[in-house]
This record gives structure tokens, sequence and C-alpha cells, in this order.
């Protein structure tokens, strides 16, 4: 689904869907990255524009390529934890996921002395309520997001991912789009678009703290 319903925002009021305020921000986050090349045109469309963003790295890829990370964290985006291996809760026994989940932070934590690194993003928005409560009690404040743009759909084109974001954006709403390869033609062909339009309906963007 494109837009998350109430429903669902109501049943699971733990984890962060939307960020209400008063100045018509908006959030833009990027899951799975670093990937090459991918992550640093998104870094130079947001640098472009003057906004700040929050990436959702997994582990693996921070190994394999710590300078995209560093780069990030110089340009002041947050950065936030998808888990060592994008495991999808549902599948992985409790244990693992959390071991996988600390992992991740170990990773951002030793490379780049981020403390308490504690924005967590569950891959596929799959996280059973057992792996949410005891993440939370280790301190990690779960993000979800209101708006999808499906980018990673290759079955869309660009315009309708652009279109999935700007029908459905409310002030407040965490929006989703992939550094990844799979989502590389629907992200790098709607995301300035995207931003441009919000601005001209006066959307402010912020990173998420």
């Amino acid at each position: 689904m494109t837009k998350i319903p109430k429903i669902i925002k109501r049943i699971f009021f733990n984890q962060v869907w939307n960020i209400p305020n008063a100045d018509n921000s908006v959030y833009l986050t990027f899951d799975d990255g670093p990937t090459p090349e991918i992550t640093e045109k998104v870094l130079d469309i947001l640098e472009k524009h003057q906004i700040k963003a929050t990436f959702f790295c997994i582990g693996d890829n921070v190994r394999k390529y710590p300078e995209i990370v560093q780069k990030i964290i110089s340009k002041h985006h947050s950065v936030g934890n998808h888990t060592y291996s994008h495991l999808k809760g549902w599948k992985t026994p409790t244990k693992t996921y959390i071991s996988n989940t600390e992992a991740c932070e170990i990773k951002l934590n030793s490379l780049f002395k981020i403390r308490n690194s504690k924005l967590f993003r569950p891959p596929y928005g799959k996280i059973t309520p057992w792996q949410s409560y005891k993440l939370r009690k280790l301190g990690y404040k779960i993000i979800m997001w209101e708006v999808l743009s499906k980018d990673y759909d290759v079955n869309l084109s660009p315009e309708t991912c652009y279109e999935n974001v700007i029908h459905n954006v409310t002030s407040g709403s965490i929006i989703v789009f992939h550094d990844s390869v799979k989502a590389q033609k629907n992200l790098l062909n709607s995301l300035e678009k995207t931003i441009e339009n919000l601005k001209s309906k006066g959307f402010n963007f912020e990173k998420i703290a």
C-alpha cells in the first residue's frame, strides 16, 4: 500500500509512522544503502536543494562501503539501522533478529563514533510485536513510514513513484525511497521532481533525530 491507513498506525502505536509538527515539515528517508554511485547521486540532489534526510543503512553495506556512510555523516544527514543482513522479521527468530540489529549498530558506532545510533527501520516493514518490544526496551526508536514511493517495483514507472508520493503527503509524513540498485531507475528519475513539487507546495524537509 502506498499510504499507511490510520487504523494500522493506531494498532502499532509504539512505532513512529509520522512526525506531527507545526512547520509543515516532511521527512525523506532512504533504505537499503549505502550503494556506490546511487547513494552519492542522492546526496548530490539533496545538497543541490539544501535539504537533509535520513538513511537507513544495511550493516553489511556499511562494512563494504564505509566511505559512503562517512559522506552521509559529513553532510549532516541522519543515519539509521536497517539490520546487518536485511532480515525479514516475520521469518527470523527474535534472538537472531536482535543480534543482527545490534551488529549493525556496532558497525556504525565502531567506524564512525556515532553515539546512541538508535533509529531503526525493519526491512520490508515486517517486524513481530515481540521483536518490536525487545528493540524498544534496548532504546531503539522504530521508524516506519506514512508514504511509500514503491521505487523498488521494477514494474512501475518513475512517474508513478512520483505520484505515489505527491498525492499522499501531508505535514509530518515520513516518506520512503530506496538507494539501491533495484530502485535506481525509479529513484533517480523521480526524487528531484518530487522534492521540487513538495517545495512548491510549501513543505519543508527535515531529518529524523
